[in-house]
């Protein structure tokens, strides 16, 4: 009898310790991406998936790029520019380039379309097609700059200043990956900014003062003409940097079935292991994208048709209205996370004046974890409730003596009826006392004969 006491009591020992130990449902072990700043946010709602220094002020380099397409872009759609227009490259646009910089070796006097221009920019990275567009924007680089700068703050980027559009290091030329996720969301929105990213080579026709052109994409997520090692198939564009102050810099989308991430990396470094360069710009992308596309999926954490709350309801002989959330909700969350385990918070007024109306918004529901908002949606009515006249009159008396007005002016009446009272009471007194010469019928103390 004591044996098996022992061992029961052992094995729920054990079992207990098993429990203490396990490690958390939810968890998803950290990738620790090898760079300064690193950024995963999922395409289709926003939501970061991994950040590490996401708002930290660092050099873009090239990566500046994206901002300079999106206003050529935005420029095309507002129609001061189009595609197919010809730019002439001035000597102001290739004034003060480095030799050493990326470039597609256009000409002072060269000219070449919009179009032609944004792939040499994007593909090879190309600095003197960025001033040349700049100055077909806006007169001059430094107006361009203006609108750089503007741009930014209308996305909401708040660690971001630029000086030139072509991001050749400068010390007041900073961004942040988080910014940078903004400014590529913006461009994304352009249907032709993807498919030049997107490009691995590209044809560039011969022009007034040069034969046709082969460039090849520096992406080498994209293409192993440069480099092999890296060529990731799930990649679709976007765009390289790099300098010695910024180091190596990539921002770049992937996607796998329903999944799509759009990766920001910043200030990577190449390194030597096993006696072979690694940039880690490419290698630690890849290795980010692997890892949201392994740990997370999309998840049904709301139902429209889910009853949430019964909330109660004021003025109406009905007490209370359920509610539902307006729509089904999806969210991208952890694997090992389930949509029971999610932390709900409603808010809303309680109680509800009636009348109420099948679909009117009373509130909303809010799903999170650990302090990551995964979804937030509106709480609707799922049926009518008649308010009660009587009631509904009772509440508009108690708020129309409520009025400040209101109660000065029955204060007001109050004390005037009370001096009315006391000014009455006061003359009644008097009459009383002198009664016989003041309320008397007759005159008064004359005894004269009858006649």
């Amino acid at each position: 009898m004591k044996t098996r006491r022992f061992f029961a009591l052992f094995l729920l020992l054990s079992l207990l310790f098993s429990l203490w130990t396990a490690p958390s449902a939810a968890a998803v072990e950290d990738p620790n991406i090898l760079a300064k700043a690193a950024l995963l946010v999922d395409a289709g709602t926003g939501g970061i998936v991994y950040g590490k220094n996401e708002h930290q002020e660092l050099y873009p380099a090239s990566l500046t790029k994206i901002m300079t397409a999106l206003l050529v872009l935005d420029a095309v759609e507002a129609g001061q520019l189009s595609l197919d227009q010809e730019l002439t490259a001035t000597a102001s646009a290739l004034e003060g380039l480095s030799d050493d910089g990326s470039s597609a070796g256009i000409k002072v006097g060269e000219t070449m379309t919009v179009r032609n221009l944004l792939y040499c920019m994007l593909v090879v990275s190309a600095n003197e097609a960025c001033d040349i567009l700049a100055e077909g924007v806006a007169g001059s680089v430094s107006a361009f700059v203006e609108k750089m700068n503007a741009k930014a703050a209308e996305l909401g980027c708040e660690n971001t200043h630029f000086v030139n559009p072509n991001g050749l290091h400068d010390s007041q030329h900073y961004t942040s990956a988080w910014d940078l996720y903004l400014i590529t969301s913006a461009a994304l929105k352009h249907a032709e900014f993807l498919p030049i990213c997107d490009t691995a080579d590209i044809v560039i026709p011969a022009t007034n003062l040069s034969a046709e052109r082969h460039l090849y994409t520096t992406n080498n997520l994209l293409s192993s003409w440069r480099v092999i090692g890296y060529r990731n198939k799930e990649a679709h564009g976007i765009k390289t940097g790099s300098t010695s102050e910024a180091g190596h810099c990539l921002v770049s989308s992937a996607t796998r079935g329903s999944l799509s991430f759009i990766s920001v990396i910043l200030g990577a470094d190449r390194v030597e292991e096993n006696g072979v360069g690694n940039i880690r710009s490419f290698s630690e992308t890849t290795r980010m994208f692997n890892y949201g596309f392994e740990n997370f999926s999309y998840q049904t954490i709301v139902s429209a048709t889910e009853v949430v709350k019964e909330v109660p309801v004021s003025l109406s002989k009905i007490d209370h209205v359920t509610v539902h959330p307006a729509e089904d909700v999806e969210a991208l969350l952890p694997k090992d996370l389930g949509a029971a385990e999610l932390e709900r918070t409603v808010v809303m007024q309680d109680p509800v004046e009636a009348p109420v109306k099948e679909g009117d918004k009373l509130g909303t529901l809010e799903l999170s974890q650990d302090g990551t908002v995964y979804a937030s949606v509106e709480l609707l009515a799922m049926h009518d409730v008649e308010a009660s006249a009587l009631l509904v009159f009772w509440r508009d008396v108690q708020l129309f003596f409520s009025r400040t007005s209101v109660r000065i002016t029955a204060a007001v009446l109050l004390v005037l009826a009370v001096a009315v009272l006391a000014w009455k009471l006061l003359l009644g007194r008097r009459r009383y006392r002198y009664g016989r010469s003041v309320g008397s019928g007759r005159s008064g103390g004359y005894r004269g004969r009858r006649r």
